[in-house]
């Protein structure tokens, strides 16, 4: 006689947490796989992660401009860091100058930047 889902779950359902953790462990072994890597992926593959809106961008600074003094100041306004490590963060163009900012954020600070003569992507 096989079981059924509905058995399974019952069974599941009678477990300790622990016991429930030490399952899904040797399940994950005896198969190969991984049960977080299940669930991101989810019915129908990876189509529906990657189908999903981004929600945080990296704001990257790929050049500086003319205007290097006022692109500082940006920086400095964005990110309150310091005049030295503002400065650095420009000198080292192309650079990260902050990251996991919202949509909104971000675009904001890529216009102030680009306001400022710098060229900025987000990526």
């Amino acid at each position: 006689m096989a079981l059924t889902k509905d058995d399974i779950i019952n069974a599941v359902a009678d477990m300790s947490v622990m016991e429930v953790v030490e399952l899904i462990e040797a399940m994950e072994e005896k198969f190969g796989v991984s049960a977080a890597a299940a669930v991101v992926a989810g019915p129908g593959g990876g189509e529906a992660a990657a189908e999903e809106e981004q929600t945080e961008f990296d704001l990257v600074l790929t050049s500086a401009g003319d205007k290097k003094v006022n692109v500082i100041k940006a920086v400095r306004e964005i990110t309150g860091l310091g005049l030295k490590e503002a400065k650095g963060a420009v000198d080292g163009a192309p650079a990260t100058i902050k990251e996991a900012m919202s949509k909104e954020d971000a675009e904001a600070a890529k216009t102030k930047l680009e306001e400022a003569g710098a060229s900025v992507e987000l990526k």
